[in-house]
């Protein structure tokens, strides 16, 4: 359960939804509460909320926990850089190198936290603030799409890092656009470059102007002259015409694919492309096309084209994983099994690692649902699910409880709606004490046959063995209502009766109100 539970938290923290990480791994810590690791990982996804409060009392836990772990004094170092606590940041990276000396994410957070008091002690202030301090700054590089991409260019890390130890040295990577979308990111201003699909630049607000005028270095350049146009040879100008009449035929088949022409959109496309054959839009549109049209082969070459020409091209990273999109919900359409669902959703994660888009992880997510799903249909087999059932019985009443587990389990996977192996289940749980379990399993039972009395008897026995008198009388009672004769309901009903008069009378013995209060305090 814990371990499904930080599956999923893992999962949130890699997709950028840490809200999600943090009540994934809060689960995990309430079924496993002296799990280091967990309080680790929720540090990490409170600290990338920079809630570092929070992330330095799970940091301070995971090493309460397990003092001899290196990872744990870099979460602690992280939080205490966080709340700007460099000298409790530094201390904390120190003594997690002395575990580890080797430790790189060490070494790094002891250079910036080092860093970050030598600035807050005695650097002059810069017009950026703390913009390019800290672990922050990768953060933020990290999570924007765009500057993600230049964080796997070694030569942008590089300059990213000589800013980040010398601001003074920004003025040398002015005239690298990526620097410039990076300083747009981390200064939240919108900084238009080259590259920009829109036309025309946005008008920024007032507050961005004003950030756009602080971050300017105090000594602007004068601008260069513009060059002298160039005459065109005549091959070129063909070039440029062709272009030109490549996108009026783009805007055609965008206009025909609005009013589901398909058979003209794709006429459009296919001669756009004949026109020019450096814009692989014209095959991702015509891709979509098809995906219209129940083509899925003819979508998927399209989109295998358009990447294998994409790349040549150093066509832009959203393009690419638009293709790769198409091409897995093409062969999502395609799917017949479970197994005809992992090229689909190997093709959505490759269009991930080039593009983080929402839609496309959606997709996937949908994707593995679904896959999921057919393998539990593939694998249904009623038949082989009694004989599970019944070498689970057999292995009961040897007293062999965890092994009938293993064979009752393997039963539910072969039919997940037979109520009576919930309930034999729900009984093993029971005699290896395991209530949380046990209680589940009888209230599946009940969810899949009301009228299965055994279900409520499996309800209350667990209750009643939790302490929980008053709900197991409850319990006994509502299957009464199916089989008013039924002595096992009878008999739990007595035994409540009893265990509550005598509770009342205040005759329950030191241990058994002890027992009690612990029961209570556990299902709060």
């Amino acid at each position: 359960m814990a371990d499904e539970a930080k599956a999923k938290g893992n999962a949130a923290f890699s997709s950028g939804d840490y809200a999600a990480a943090v009540r994934h791994f809060s689960d995990a810590i309430a079924l496993s509460p002296d799990n280091h690791v967990l309080y680790s990982n929720r540090s990490a996804s409170y600290a990338s909320l920079k809630k570092y409060s929070d992330a330095l009392a799970d940091a301070k836990k995971t090493v309460e926990l397990k003092p001899d772990w290196s990872k744990g004094y870099s979460r602690l170092g992280a939080a205490h850089l966080g709340l700007s606590q460099y000298d409790d940041a530094i201390a904390a990276y120190k003594k997690g190198l002395e575990i580890d000396p080797n430790n790189e994410p060490l070494k790094y957070g002891l250079a910036d936290a080092q860093a970050a008091a030598s600035r807050a002690r005695s650097a002059p202030a810069n017009p950026f603030g703390d913009a390019f301090s800290g672990p922050e700054m990768w953060a933020r590089l990290t999570a924007d799409p765009t500057t993600r991409v230049y964080l796997q260019q070694p030569d942008f890390v590089k300059m990213m890092q000589d800013i980040q130890k010398d601001p003074n040295k920004l003025n040398l990577y002015l005239k690298d656009q990526r620097v410039m979308q990076a300083i747009g990111v981390l200064l939240n201003v919108k900084i238009r470059t080259p590259t920009d699909d829109a036309d025309m630049p946005d008008s920024p607000s007032p507050s961005e102007r004003k950030r756009a005028a602080e971050a300017e270095p105090p000594r602007q350049p004068e601008p260069e002259p513009e060059p002298e146009p160039m005459d065109l040879s005549e091959e070129e100008k063909d070039k440029k015409l062709r272009k030109a009449e490549a996108q009026k035929q783009k805007e055609a088949g965008n206009a025909a694919y609005k009013k589901k022409d398909f058979d003209t959109a794709i006429h459009y496309y296919s001669k756009a492309l004949e026109l020019d054959d450096e814009d692989i839009s014209y095959l991702t549109n015509r891709a979509a096309v098809y995906l219209e049209m129940g083509k899925y082969e003819e979508c998927i070459k399209d989109c295998d084209k358009a990447v294998e020409r994409g790349r040549e091209l150093r066509s832009d990273f959203k393009m690419i994983a638009r293709a790769l999109t198409r091409k897995g919900t093409a062969l999502v359409k395609m799917a017949k099994s479970s197994k005809d669902f992992e090229p689909a959703i190997e093709t959505f994660q490759k269009a991930l690692t080039e593009h983080r888009n929402p839609d496309t992880l959606k997709k996937l997510n949908e994707a593995e649902k679904a896959k999921k799903d057919l393998e539990q249909q593939e694998y249904f087999d009623p038949n082989l699910a009694d004989e599970e059932r019944e070498k689970g019985n057999e292995y009961f009443k040897q007293q062999k409880y965890p092994e009938a587990v293993r064979h009752y389990t393997e039963s539910l996977r072969r039919n997940p709606k037979d109520p009576r192996t919930y309930s034999n289940r729900a009984a093993c749980y029971t005699k290896l004490g395991a209530m949380p379990e046990g209680l589940k399993d009888a209230e599946k039972c009940i969810e899949l046959d009301p009228t299965f009395v055994k279900g409520y008897t499996r309800k209350g026995a667990v209750q009643f063995f939790m302490k929980e008198y008053d709900k197991a009388l409850e319990t006994y009672k509502e299957g009464l209502k199916h089989d008013p004769n039924n002595q096992e309901l009878l008999d739990g009903i007595g035994r409540c009766v009893q265990q509550i008069n005598k509770a009342s009378r205040g005759d329950l013995s030191p241990e058994e109100l002890k027992e009690r209060q612990v029961w209570f305090t556990v299902t709060l």
